[in-house]
């Protein structure tokens, strides 16, 4: 029994951060909204994060801390109110316009009228590049839904819907994979296979990702780090690296380890907890 946890836990081979340039870095950034009666409203402050290539973090916080408010930085759907925010050394609007970042967000957004290829296929018509079947055929059958080119997202189920979501994000090879809340409308039993199927869909591309969750859970099986960040104005507070080795198993989640820094995790999310 020893020996099953200590193969369970033996440390990661962690993706090296450039100091120069990470492959995203949110820089002492600040965003303001102004709501409907004038008033100005601080969603993150100071917000510092560095994402290395190929690194997978995982973002934690309480109901409106900002964490989304990240993402959409990123994801260049929001612009900063001060700092700066740079992916792969640029400004997430470059990266935007030549169709490098994916982007999958809770709600699947998939077209009803599309059969589940087409709207793999969408973003290759979106940015005027021509169709690679072989690449929708591979990402199908790394999503596991080779067989169901034909089939319309209404007869899928809404696991399935987030698959074709998460491969539609991948099919342009972007630089970033961008997860906000991928899983958060599905019961509790599909959530926990979908995060089996992410993390194998993950280490087939390795790709630079950013998750936001507001599972504590799910951050520690998927991530290689996880950030926690306060509540509003969001500030990041804590950062954890995962000492989980890599395929993890659903088995790992029951390890005392896991249970205690996910514990660590969830003291931090607690008002005063990062103190």
């Amino acid at each position: 029994m020893m020996q099953e946890k200590s193969a369970l836990i033996l440390p990661t081979e962690q993706p090296e951060i450039s100091q120069e340039q990470p492959a995203i870095h949110v820089d002492r950034v600040g965003k303001t909204f102004t709501l409907n009666d004038g008033t100005e409203l601080s969603a993150i402050d100071e917000v510092d994060l560095k994402i290395g290539k190929g690194e997978f973090v995982a973002l934690l916080g309480p109901s409106g801390c900002g964490k989304s408010t990240i993402l959409r930085l990123v994801a260049a759907l929001e612009q900063a109110s001060k700092g700066r925010v740079s992916v792969e050394g640029r400004e997430p609007r470059e990266l935007s316009k030549a169709h490098r970042l994916g982007v999958a967000f809770q709600d699947h957004a998939l077209l009803p009228w599309l059969t589940i290829e087409d709207n793999v296929a969408l973003p290759f018509k979106v940015s005027g590049k021509p169709v690679d079947q072989a690449r929708i055929g591979y990402l199908l059958d790394l999503v596991g839904l080779r067989g169901f080119e034909t089939a319309r997202p209404r007869q899928l189920s809404g696991g399935m819907r987030q698959r074709v979501s998460i491969a539609r994000a991948l099919v342009l090879h972007p630089d970033v994979l961008l997860l906000d809340e991928p899983f958060g409308a599905l019961d509790a039993v599909t959530r926990r296979h979908m995060n089996v199927e992410l993390q194998r869909i993950w280490s087939e591309e390795r790709i630079t990702t950013l998750l936001v969750t507001h599972a504590v859970e799910e951050a520690l099986f998927l991530a290689d780090r996880v950030v926690v960040m306060s509540g509003r104005p969001g500030r990041v507070i804590k950062s954890i690296d995962v000492p989980f080795a890599r395929p993890r198993l659903p088995e790992m989640q029951r390890l005392a380890e896991f249970h205690h820094i996910a514990d660590e995790l969830t003291l931090a999310l607690e008002p005063g907890g990062q103190h």
